[in-house]
């Protein structure tokens, strides 16, 4: 592995969805997720950090040091019991959680972060039943929303086939929920002191940030199914400063990503329908903007 980064970033990443569902609600009938007093549609940060994990896993398989921690059909504490094993100590009880000192948990703290690529990218709570610790990622992601408000569809299906031989119908009916067009904004931080920090720093190398720049511009290329539609990334601008603490506040650096629709008649039905625009005179000294998508 290489050494951790030594540099802040944040980004700013814009992709849309046609005729999908960039990210269902449970608790609304899987509609895509909205903001009920704006309109205007959301994605959460899990959703994007799947879609990370997902890309990496493709690319890296099982290779040492790029395992996937939150993966389907394994449990956590079979996760955090490998970095037991690895070390040569035992495995703690359940009733004995609480009780691991300190040393220990450094140990596994810092196997599961050189191990497991998400971990050491956007941290983990590892204290359930096995206990390894928590780790504070250096990647943090906030939620996604669109620039206008969306439209949540709701499409009648049918379907030649029943579900059960006695059934006496001889078609059945579902349902599809769909945006027709929306594009999302979504911010994002990467921090060096929580990457290359001596004693919680997770290690987040170089390499490891190529690879997230790499999945963020990527992953909807191998992400595509019926009910997520077209989706793909747009833009994808990252902010690089001169130091690991910074050298100008977040929220400045975004202000200078400023989308706009061209053309005001009807709703947007594609990307072309906006403008982005990019304030690079405004950016302060100490910063660099660079255009990855």
């Amino acid at each position: 592995m290489s050494q951790p980064i030594q540099n802040r970033y944040e980004f700013v990443m814009l992709y849309d969805v046609e005729n999908g569902n960039p990210n269902g609600d449970p608790d609304a009938g899987n509609m895509p997720r909205i903001d009920p007093e704006t309109g205007y549609g959301i994605v959460t940060d899990v959703c994007l950090k799947r879609k990370v994990r997902n890309y990496v896993e493709l690319v890296k398989g099982d290779q040492p040091d790029w395992r996937i921690y939150v993966k389907e059909g394994i449990p956590l504490n079979t996760q955090h019991e490998l970095a037991y094993q690895a070390k040569g100590i035992e495995i703690p009880k359940k009733e004995d959680a609480s009780k691991v000192d300190a040393a220990t948990l450094h140990t596994v703290r810092q196997w599961m972060c050189k191990n497991f690529y998400d971990v050491r990218t956007f941290g983990a709570v590892m204290t359930t039943g096995v206990n390894c610790g928590q780790v504070r990622g250096p990647v943090q992601i906030n939620f996604s929303r669109s620039i206008e408000p969306i439209v949540q569809q709701e499409v009648t299906i049918t379907r030649v086939t029943v579900t059960r031989k006695e059934d006496e119908k001889s078609t059945e009916m579902g349902r599809k929920h769909i945006v027709p067009y929306a594009l999302y904004r979504v911010e994002g931080y990467v921090s060096a002191k929580l990457a290359n920090d001596s004693t919680k720093g997770t290690g987040f190398s170089d390499e490891d940030l190529e690879l997230l720049w790499d999945a963020l511009a990527n992953m909807f290329e191998q992400d595509h199914s019926a009910a997520r539609g077209k989706m793909a990334t747009r833009k994808l601008i990252i902010f690089k400063h001169a130091s690991d603490l910074g050298n100008a506040p977040s929220q400045t650096l975004f202000d200078a990503v400023q989308v706009k629709r061209v053309k005001a008649d009807g709703p947007a039905r594609s990307f072309a329908d906006y403008a982005v625009m990019l304030n690079r005179d405004g950016i302060p000294e100490g910063v660099t903007m660079i255009e990855r998508v």
